[in-house]
């Protein structure tokens, strides 16, 4: 495996110099940001990510506002007890996205966000307070504890509330094969693991937290 001056050097090169290379760079919130988002925030990020997956994102982000209105401002108490009517008209209204399934996953996880604020003090604290360097074990219990939320859908929710997390976008996973660290998209848990301690090796070589590591070896790949 190759240090992460290498990768970081063919970034640089692909996106015209350091400068411009560090612009596009993201940033993560802290635990104590995280855990001062409403538990609402959360549920709603959840569920734009979960409509954004395999549809336009385009068309989700111009009807978002419709969403907020329909789900309540995604209040989860409200969510949570919503009925089996209420969703089966929702999934009629042409203002959203009209999946039933997505739809229904709202009030699924509604009742993951309450769950899990009973057990915490509140979603944000949960997310805040999970270990950097288990970040395969964060996926692995949104995907079982939530719904839809395995996969790309989980990462990119944590990536856009702000929480430190690598993506396995395309280009991340041809960094990854071209390092030798899996063989193709990691799935297994034993190439999940090997992804986990590469990222941990790159955060301990550079300071650099995952988000950044993740889009520098995006920009890598010419």
């Amino acid at each position: 495996m190759e240090s992460f001056d290498e990768i970081y050097a063919r970034a640089v090169e692909n996106k015209g110099g350091v400068d411009a290379l560090e612009e596009i760079l993201p940033t993560a919130k802290s635990a104590r940001e995280l855990e001062k988002i409403p538990n609402d925030r959360f549920l709603s990020e959840m569920t734009r990510c979960i409509f954004r997956a395999g549809f336009v994102w385009k068309v989700v982000e111009n009807k978002w506002p419709d969403f907020e209105h329909a789900f309540r401002q995604f209040n989860p108490k409200v969510n949570a007890a919503m009925s089996d009517e209420f969703l089966e008209q929702l999934a009629s209204d042409a203002s959203i996205v009209r999946n039933y399934r997505k739809i229904e996953s709202v009030r699924d996880n509604a009742r993951f966000v309450l769950e899990i604020s009973d057990e915490f003090g509140s979603f944000g604290k949960f997310i805040g307070q999970w270990p950097r360097d288990d970040m395969i074990g964060l996926f692995a219990l949104l995907k079982k504890r939530g719904k839809r939320l395995g996969g790309h859908t989980g990462q990119y929710f944590l990536r856009f509330m702000g929480k430190d997390t690598f993506i396995f976008s395309k280009d991340v996973v041809k960094v990854l094969v071209s390092q030798a660290v899996v063989a193709k998209e990691p799935t297994s848990q034993r190439d999940l693991k090997s992804v986990q301690q590469a990222f941990n090796q790159w955060h301990q070589e550079t300071g650099r937290p995952f988000c950044q590591i993740s889009r520098i070896m995006a920009a890598a790949v010419g």
